[in-house]
């Protein structure tokens, strides 16, 4: 065999020896790439979130002694939205675990911004009635930039103020009512009897007191401000032609003066029930926030 043969069989040979990644980029194989850890389901003792439909987020959170199934209307009318509905432990039926001792409200606050981290959610729209409302208003001052847009369905930032009174006041008669175990159960008899709500009377007595009297102290007046998401509130209204209408646009005016942010939408012929007692209306709101 001539010299220059023999180069040529030994190059050959030794280009067939090189593994097909090192023939392709002229490197080494890179290793393959680990597949990402899967993302633990969320866990907590005082909430529960149910997942349904697919586009952008929107957690909704409904009110004192209610029942996620509130939002169904809601989600069957505006599709086209990831739905993250969350229930509170010890309202409509399910068992307390968490929430069967201490303060709920804030705590309950505090989980859902978890929700939000877990797995990261981004910048999810917020809507909450009645106690939801005051829960969204917490999560969105608290947590200001993980909120895309709040919408607040017929609370006050000083709840106390639907009733009219003030933390003060309501806040010592729920404090002498919590005091004994049966003031508190008065409180959630009372709330589950009058509650608009139907599953509220399924609801735990002991933590709808609690959270009746966290309501009665809660006074998010301060906070506004460090609400930086666009916020739509919407309050019932008998209507303009009633004397009482101009009283209600004051009190949430007043009420609202320091979110910036907000755009107040009265809803008339309404009672607390908004998405019940005008639903083509709600529904019409809800779409319009969304959309922004």
């Amino acid at each position: 065999m001539k010299f220059s043969h023999f180069i040529l069989a030994a190059a050959a040979a030794s280009v067939f020896a090189l593994a097909p990644a090192q023939i392709a980029g002229g490197q080494h194989a890179a290793a393959p790439l680990a597949k990402p850890a899967p993302v633990a389901p969320f866990s907590s003792t005082r909430i529960s979130v149910k997942v349904e439909g697919s586009g952008p987020d929107v957690i909704l959170i409904p009110g004192l002694t209610a029942s996620r199934d509130m939002w169904r209307g809601t989600v069957a009318a505006i599709p086209g939205y990831r739905y993250h509905l969350v229930q509170v432990n010890g309202f409509a039926g399910h068992r307390a675990a968490g929430n069967a001792s201490g303060p709920v409200v804030g705590p309950v606050a505090e989980e859902i911004a978890r929700y939000i981290r877990h797995p990261r959610l981004s910048k999810p729209a917020l809507i909450g009635h009645s106690m939801g409302g005051t829960l969204a208003m917490m999560v969105a001052a608290r947590q200001p930039q993980s909120v895309g847009k709040v919408l607040v369905v017929d609370m006050l930032p000083q709840p106390a103020g639907l009733f009219g009174g003030t933390s003060t006041g309501l806040g010592a008669l729920a404090d002498s009512l919590a005091a004994t175990p049966n003031g508190r159960r008065l409180i959630g008899a009372l709330v589950g009897r009058f509650g608009a709500d139907a599953p509220g009377k399924q609801s735990d007595p002991d933590v709808v007191a609690q959270a009746t009297h966290d309501l009665a102290r809660t006074n998010l007046g301060p906070e506004l401000p460090k609400i930086v998401a666009p916020m739509t509130v919407l309050f019932a209204s008998p209507g303009p032609k009633y004397p009482e209408h101009a009283g209600i646009v004051q009190n949430y005016r007043a009420s609202y003066a320091g979110a910036k942010t907000a755009k107040l939408r009265p809803i008339p012929k309404s009672g607390h029930m908004i998405m019940f007692d005008q639903p083509a209306r709600f529904h019409s709101e809800v779409k319009a926030f969304l959309a922004k």
